[in-house]
This record gives C-alpha cells, sequence and structure tokens, in this order.
C-alpha cells in the first residue's frame, strides 16, 4: 500500500464530528471526484466513482449519518483496478444532498463554490477542516516521503483549483497551481507545510510517521553536508601543503634554507618535517609559538621568494 492510500485509509475511519462538519466534507467529495445527473424529466442523481474503496466508504457512510440517505454501491474489477461507485438515484434525496452541500441553487442549477465568502459551510475552522479532508480524498495525493515530498489535489477547473489555493493560504499554506493536460492542479511542495496539512485533516499517525522519515533525512543531510565541508576544507588544507613542500624544496635547491632568515628557515624545517600538520599545529611547534596568522604569514612569503626564485631562471 502506498503512502497515500495509508493516508486515505486513516482518514477514511470512523470519527466523532458535528453534522455541519459531515455536510463539508460529503460537500468536498461531490465537488472533486462527483457527477450530476439531470434526466431528461428533471430528475437528479448523484454519483461518485473512485478507485479508492476507502473513499467510497467513507462518502457512504457520511451519506448515512448526515443525510439518512442508503446508496447504492456498486464495484467493479477490471484486471488490477478496482472501481467503486456510490449512486443517489432517488430525485428527492439527490436535491435534498445537493442543496444542503451547497451544491444547487435555488433556480435549480448546479452551483459549486469553495469561496470561502459565499459557501456558509466553510464559516468555521472545523468545518474548513473537513472540506479538506474530503478534498484529499476524493482527487488528491501524497507522495512517500522517503522519496520526495508532493502534495497535490485535482481539480477539474481552474476556478476550483484558485478557491482551494486560497482556503489552503487561509492556513499560511503555500500552495501553488499548475495546468496539467486537462486538470488544474493545486500542490505544496514544502515537507513542513504537508505535515501541517496532515495535521488539519486530521491524519495523525501518518503526520508522526511523515514527520519521523523528514527529520531522518535532515539529519542524514546535515552530516553529509558537513562531511563534504570538512572534505573540501581537508583537500584544501592538503593542496597547500604540497605547494608549501614544494616551494621549501625548491629554495632549498637553489639557495639553501640557511640562506634564509631565522623565522623563515625554523617554518620551513618545521613543514618539510611535518607535512600533515595543520597551521595551528606549527604554530603551536615554534618558539616562541606563533598564532596561525603568523605562520600563515611567514609560509606565503616563502612562496614569494620561490617564485622570484622562478622567475629569475627563466630570465
Amino acid at each position: 500500500m502506498s503512502f497515500s492510500s495509508e493516508v486515505k485509509e486513516e482518514l477514511s475511519r470512523p470519527s466523532s464530528m458535528g453534522r455541519h462538519c459531515r455536510l463539508a466534507e460529503t460537500a468536498a467529495i461531490i465537488s472533486l471526484c462527483g457527477k450530476i445527473i439531470i434526466t431528461e424529466n428533471d430528475r437528479y442523481c448523484v454519483k461518485i466513482q473512485t478507485e479508492n474503496l476507502p473513499v467510497a466508504r467513507k462518502y457512504f457512510t457520511l451519506l448515512r449519518k448526515a443525510f439518512n440517505i442508503k446508496a447504492e454501491v456498486a464495484v467493479r474489477k477490471n484486471r488490477e483496478i478496482c472501481s467503486c461507485s456510490v449512486v443517489v438515484r432517488k430525485d428527492r434525496e439527490a436535491r435534498r444532498l445537493l442543496k444542503e452541500t451547497c451544491l444547487l441553487a435555488t433556480d435549480g442549477s448546479i452551483h459549486e463554490c469553495m469561496s470561502l465568502i459565499h459557501n456558509h459551510l466553510l464559516k468555521q475552522n472545523c468545518c474548513r477542516r473537513a472540506f479538506l479532508r474530503g478534498a484529499f480524498l476524493a482527487a488528491g495525493s501524497v507522495s512517500d516521503p522517503e522519496k520526495s515530498y508532493h502534495f497535490e489535489i485535482v481539480c477539474q477547473s481552474q476556478k476550483k483549483a484558485e478557491q482551494l489555493q486560497k482556503l489552503l493560504i487561509q492556513y499560511q499554506i503555500d500552495a501553488k497551481t499548475i495546468l496539467r493536460k486537462r486538470y488544474h492542479v493545486v500542490y505544496v511542495k514544502e515537507g513542513s507545510q504537508i505535515v501541517e496539512l496532515l495535521g488539519l485533516m486530521g491524519a495523525h499517525v501518518s503526520l508522526m510517521r511523515f514527520e519521523n522519515v523528514r527529520i531522518v533525512k535532515e539529519m542524514r543531510n546535515s552530516v553529509n553536508r558537513k562531511v563534504n565541508c570538512e572534505t573540501a576544507n581537508l583537500n584544501k588544507t592538503v593542496s597547500a601543503a604540497v605547494r608549501q613542500m614544494e616551494d621549501i624544496r625548491y629554495i632549498e635547491q637553489r639557495k639553501g634554507l640557511q640562506e634564509l632568515s631565522e623565522g623563515l628557515e625554523e617554518i620551513a624545517r618545521l613543514r618539510l618535517e611535518h607535512p600533515d600538520a595543520s597551521l595551528k599545529e606549527l604554530g603551536d611547534m615554534l618558539s616562541p609559538q606563533v598564532g596561525k596568522s603568523g605562520v600563515n604569514h611567514r609560509l606565503r612569503k616563502l612562496s614569494l621568494i620561490a617564485e622570484q626564485l622562478r622567475k629569475g631562471e627563466e630570465e
């Protein structure tokens, strides 16, 4: 089972919530994966179809508990794909369902509004969270945190995507939208914000799993960065020491170290004797001891002398 399926399985379990929250969750499911059929004689039928059985089970339970509607359920299996449909066929029940979920206007037209301003189902915080839960169950997915951080909800229209994006922004979630084929996708890429979303929807077990994976990955990345930084510094130190020793040996061959000043001769011989020593370690070996900047100054002088000797040889 994928991580996304595990989240939906958790969200589909029975929970204690008020009828107003059940209405909001039902509205989201119908709006994002439902189909409203109006016959020639003006009779209504509401149908949802999903490949996720926990989603169908949750929707069926919402219809029974919030509306006292017993819907028809049909399951079809085509090779490895299992599709489940939940249908409310009775005109009176379908109309009542659509009216109470704010999907049917007074003139009988379909009015799908997910706006915080115009949809009274989304006035309370608990109902907004229930709506997000229903939207994710209907058309959402979240990637396995072991692989990447990606949360998305697929909408059939740009207007729905924009209204859902505004709803997420109310919770300081930096949601973005993108057109993928003929669908408008609302997505979140930031790991900490996906954790926030899982909490808002009530997927607390999945949240803990996601957070644990995220913490381990961040620790691993932090360790890798430190190791890479230390390796780069070590390589830099080794390269510098090799150049210094080459310069000192060249000076020794061309004029002899004894021709140098006392301070330069001392640091030159110490570098030849201790090729792996750091600047601090070399400074501690001097008498009197010298700091890193002082050691670096002397070694730079030696490099300058070697450079001048090479130029003189070329001329």
